[in-house]
Formats: C-alpha cells, sequence, structure tokens
C-alpha cells in the first residue's frame, strides 16, 4: 500500500471587487487550529490533508479542508478562490504584502519584483516512498510525465485582469526561479544531495524549499512531492491528480524493482515540451 498526502493553495479575494485582500491571518485564527497555514502572500492560504491510505480518504479530508477555509474566509469578509493564479487586477493601492515570517521576509528582500507577482497557487501531492535511493530512481523515471500533468492540470489562464494566453501562467511564473521546472537526471540519493548542497553553497538558493523542481523528494517526510499541477476548480479532479501522482510514483517503483531502463530524455527536450505543455 502506498499512501498519499495533498497540500493545496487557495487565494483570498475581496467579495466585491475579486482582488487580492491581506486576510491570511485573519483566516487562520477563525478556522479550526491547525487546520490553515501560512503561505508567502497575506493574500493566501495553505491546507494539508493527513496521510491518507486511499483517494476516498483524500477526497474526504479535502472537502473537509475546503469547507474549512470557505466558511473562515467569509466569516473574515472575504472568499476563498481555488484558481492557480489572480484573475482580477487591482490599482497600485491593492498590493498585498509577504507573510511577516522570516524567510518570507528575506524572499522579498532578495526578489521583490518576483515575489510580489508571485501569487500562484498549487497543488502538491506526496506520495510515499520507501528510502531516499528509491525515491531518487522514482523522480528521474516520473520526470519525462511531468509536462502532461502540466497540461491536463492547467487552472491559472488569466492574471491581473487579462489572458495570459497560456493554459497555466502559474507555470510560466515559476519559471523565474533559478531552480524550477522538470528535474534533471540524478545518479542517485548520493547524487542528489551532492548537488543539492551545491545549489545551496551557491547562495543563489537560501534553503531546500526554494527547490521548486515540479517533483523533488521532500525534506519533511519520506516521499516524492509532485508538484506540477495548478490547485483544481472542482475537488473530484483534485482527487484524480492525487491518484494520477501515485499512479505514476507506484509504477516509478515497480519499473526500478525489476531494473527497467530509465527514459533518458535530455533536459532541454523536457523543459521544450513543458513550455508547450
Amino acid at each position: 500500500m502506498i499512501t498519499v498526502g495533498v497540500e493545496e493553495e487557495y487565494l483570498l479575494l475581496d467579495p466585491v471587487r475579486g482582488v487580492p485582500v491581506a486576510r491570511s491571518a485573519r483566516v487562520r485564527a477563525l478556522a479550526p487550529a491547525g487546520a490553515v497555514g501560512a503561505e508567502l502572500l497575506q493574500s493566501q492560504v495553505e491546507v494539508a490533508t493527513p496521510v491518507c491510505a486511499d483517494l476516498a480518504s483524500v477526497a474526504a479530508h479535502l472537502a473537509r479542508l475546503r469547507r474549512v477555509v470557505a466558511a473562515a474566509a467569509a466569516a473574515a469578509g472575504c472568499r476563498a478562490a481555488v484558481t492557480g493564479s489572480v484573475p482580477f487586477a487591482g490599482g497600485a493601492g491593492d498590493a498585498v504584502p509577504v507573510t511577516d515570517e522570516p524567510r518570507y521576509r528575506a524572499l522579498a528582500l532578495d526578489t521583490p519584483r518576483v515575489i510580489h507577482e508571485h501569487a500562484i497557487n498549487g497543488m502538491h501531492v506526496h506520495v510515499a516512498v520507501p528510502g531516499r535511493a528509491a525515491g531518487v530512481d522514482a523522480l528521474n523515471r516520473v520526470r519525462p510525465w511531468l509536462p502532461v500533468l502540466v497540461a491536463l492540470g492547467a487552472n491559472s489562464p488569466f492574471a491581473q485582469g487579462r489572458d495570459t494566453e497560456f493554459a497555466s501562467w502559474r507555470t510560466v511564473v515559476f519559471g523565474r526561479w533559478p531552480v524550477s521546472g522538470p528535474p534533471p537526471v540524478f545518479a542517485g540519493a548520493e547524487d542528489y544531495e551532492r548537488r543539492v548542497a551545491a545549489l545551496l553553497g551557491s547562495g543563489v538558493v537560501r534553503g531546500r524549499n526554494q527547490l521548486y523542481w515540479q517533483a523533488r523528494l521532500s525534506d519533511r517526510y519520506p516521499t516524492v512531492e509532485v508538484r506540477a499541477v495548478d490547485v483544481q476548480l472542482r475537488l473530484a479532479e483534485a482527487v484524480m491528480f492525487a491518484g494520477l501522482a501515485r499512479a505514476l510514483v507506484a509504477t516509478a517503483l515497480r519499473e526500478g524493482v525489476a531494473g527497467a531502463p530509465v527514459p533518458r530524455v535530455p533536459q532541454e527536450l523536457l523543459a521544450a515540451v513543458g513550455w508547450g505543455a
């Protein structure tokens, strides 16, 4: 049995104008303790399911958490929106500050323009793996499928009052970061850690949580974290993507045990295909 967990990010909007509002702290205070977490901007919140043994549990927990956020947002005088980007444009006075936490403040100092245009929301699917070596091997096998997930899961066509003419503007915005897109192929767990250490040593990447690959090893849980999909409007589609991510990792683990060759898709080709997706 391969367990799974899901994180979802939501946008907080003014109920009349539809523009983002800095109500994250208020929404979190009005929700049950520990149910809703902070995100980069004060117009965003995040939820996470517990570890789930099946997709029925994923569906039940996401439905519960969406109700919790909706109720807390209404009580805070705003609305929670399940969208990958900010659809409506606000004025100069509508800029939303970053969440008042040390890592977010540091990011704002490093990249102020990028940060304030980073009002994007995704869903992250954690799939259990039996160890770091198996996890890295699974990453190598899952990576060619990430553009497919991007295309299927696109839910951010509008940004700041305009049609971006991309299906997933969130994916384009993520491409501004130094470490983003599909991960490279790694020789193994030691190679993964060596290359992560080199990125951190460069001084450009402040922490492991800034490794914004579309799939990566989690540092909090024994999982592969698939991060390629925009947050989904419909609950059923969110559950479907949790199942697809689990299936991809499960297939990769089976192929690894069987000794099947790792697909060797060049990084530049995968990046180009990801753009097309």
